[in-house]
């Protein structure tokens, strides 16, 4: 073998040999973020939650408002003065002071509360199913910041499987066993590998800064360690009626029937009544009033308002129909996916443990002259990839859990409500 040859796998042995020790250092993990239940019990700090409990308690003030009545209206009104002979002066004028009354008749106050508090009930739904999806997006946002934890130590470990490999082959070429082609080889490999574990941690970093916002924890996470990714699931479906966005459309729908009430009450004369006295100046005399006053409907009679409440109604009825048919869709959807997910998880780690027994045989034949290195390194891509496709399995099945527990109503990897 020349020297150029037998000089060339040194440096590139030492350069292993420096790189090794340094990654093996390592991150130092500290500041873990809470547990996903601990976080999930913080939701209400979340600006959504914030958001839609303000929501439903203005729905709730406004259930109050409708139930009061109008207030009364006091007139006070002057006449016959400032004019000729008796009614020149002030004093001879009649003052009357009258107090008046809207009666609400009809049914008006009843039908405007029964609208308001359909209202609020649809506010509160809305608001539990904000709840619902800030859990949804935590849960998510926590198993991608795991994934990516997994996925940087995967590539660490990747790192170190391709720089012991490329130790391995320099050695072989130094004695002659392999050609320098190896070499060059096995250090472009333990190159790409470092470039892989510099993006896994970029990633890993950019995944815990958005649980960190999405959180809202007070100082910045570098690393989690309740998994959630391995949490158990259970597929207890309920009726398709009782998801919340069916509810949401339903409260919704009852809504908009009552308004068609409001508007046919509103069609009705608005009858007001008034009772007052009235000084007479000239005779120095008193007298009761009452009275009763009406709109007359001879041009507007509420119609357009009444037919616009019914196609309202009509529309509303539409999205619960449509709200029932994609509940019904996306939970036969989430189920199947759900499950698929546990048998795709069940076979990734079988799959990671056949990949790490062929590495291990690959390793000890290739050590021993009997493998090539290609098979050595067609065996640890294998492994590589194994084990990020079982950290992939365990990511969708966390997204179905998602899925199912927004149809079901809870919080994911909550139990049912």
């Amino acid at each position: 073998m020349s020297p150029t040859i037998r000089r060339r796998p040194r440096p590139a042995v030492g350069c292993a040999l420096v790189v090794l020790a340094a990654l093996s250092a390592g991150p130092a993990w500290a500041e873990p973020a809470p547990a996903y239940a601990e976080l999930l019990a913080r939701l209400d700090q979340t600006p959504a939650a914030s958001e839609a409990v303000a929501l439903a308690d203005a729905a709730e003030a406004r259930v109050r408002q409708a139930g009061e009545r109008p207030n009364p209206n006091l007139s006070l009104a002057a006449e016959n003065f400032g004019g000729s002979g008796p009614y020149s002066g002030f004093g001879g004028s009649d003052v009357s002071l009258s107090l008046s009354q809207d009666l609400e008749l009809w049914g008006r106050r009843p039908a405007r509360v029964n609208v308001a508090r359909a209202e609020a009930g649809s506010a509160a739904l809305r608001r539990d199913l904000a709840f619902i999806d800030a859990g949804g997006r935590l849960a998510l946002t926590y198993a991608e910041a795991e994934a990516a934890q997994r996925r940087a130590r995967l590539a660490e470990e990747g790192l170190a499987l391709a720089l012991a490999d490329a130790r391995a082959a320099l050695v072989l070429v130094e004695e002659g066993r392999e050609p320098i082609l190896r070499g060059v080889q096995a250090e472009s490999e333990a190159a790409a590998a470092r470039a892989s574990l510099d993006e896994a941690q970029a990633e890993h970093q950019a995944a815990l800064a958005r649980l960190t916002a999405v959180a809202m924890l007070p100082a910045p996470t570098t690393s989690i360690d309740a998994s959630l990714l391995d949490a158990a699931v259970s597929v207890q479906p309920p009726p398709v009626d009782s998801a919340p966005t069916v509810r949401v459309a339903e409260s919704e729908a009852t809504a908009a029937e009552r308004r068609i009430e409001v508007e046919r009450v509103n069609s009705r004369p608005d009858i007001t009544a008034s009772f007052g006295v009235t000084r007479f100046g000239i005779e120095n005399e008193t007298a009761l009033t009452a009275g009763l006053s009406l709109p007359l409907p001879l041009f507007n009679r509420n119609q357009g308002a009444i037919d616009a409440a019914r196609a309202e109604h009509r529309a509303a009825q539409a999205r619960l129909l449509k709200a029932r048919q994609d509940a019904h869709a996306d939970r036969s959807a989430a189920t199947v996916r759900l499950a698929s997910s546990g048998s795709r998880v069940s076979a990734a780690d079988a799959g990671v443990k056949a990949a790490e027994e062929a590495y291990r045989l690959s390793r000890i034949g290739a050590d021993a002259g009997r493998i090539s290195q290609l098979e050595l390194r067609v065996s640890r891509t294998a492994l590589i990839n194994a084990r990020s496709a079982a950290v992939d399995a365990r990511l969708s099945r966390v997204r179905a859990e998602i899925d199912l527990a927004r149809l079901e109503g809870r919080a994911p990897f909550q139990g049912n409500p």
